[in-house]
């Protein structure tokens, strides 16, 4: 057992190094590099879903720190992979009470889930777009708490956080 989880670790970790180069090519231009990033983030999505099926939600007791953020983003990056996504946010939420994830991450994967089904989001960390040089976020469920809400998890307040992506 331990060897396979060693060797899921580094194909977890291999992943989002994968995930992390393509990445740039998410909102190409180019129809094959979007295509590219699509068979990507969807063989990685099955890949997740085999996993969940044989051990779960990785945490970082069975993989470590590094392979279990790399399992979080396979899931955050799973947009058209919907069933993947939910059952992805219902182990991690499990996870979350039992001490062996992190709220933070659950929190993005929530919103990612929410404005994936065409729903508002909790936390605002999913971005629309950039209008005017601001970066705006999908719709919030209450938007007069976000900040309230995000510090409950352990993320910068929105201002701070959409100041990384301004445009200047």
């Amino acid at each position: 057992m331990a060897h396979d989880v060693a060797a899921l670790a580094e194909e977890l970790r291999a992943m989002a190094l994968a995930d992390h180069q393509s990445s740039v090519h998410a909102n190409s231009d180019d129809p094959a590099e979007q295509l590219a990033w699509r068979r990507l983030t969807a063989r990685h999505g099955d890949r997740l879903a085999e996993i969940m099926d044989e051990y779960g939600w990785p945490t970082a007791e069975l993989v470590g720190e590094e392979a279990a953020r790399a399992a979080w983003l396979v899931a955050q990056h799973a947009d058209r992979q919907l069933d993947v996504q939910r059952r992805a946010l219902r182990l991690m939420r499990q996870a979350v009470a039992e001490g062996s994830a992190g709220p933070r991450e659950l929190a993005f994967l929530h919103d990612r889930t929410l404005v994936n089904e065409g729903r508002e989001q909790i936390y605002g960390t999913q971005i629309a777009g950039v209008w005017d040089g601001a970066p705006v976020p999908w719709p919030c469920q209450e938007p007069e708490r976000v900040d309230e809400l995000r510090a409950e998890v352990g993320i910068e307040p929105f201002d701070e956080y959409v100041g990384k992506f301004a445009m200047g």
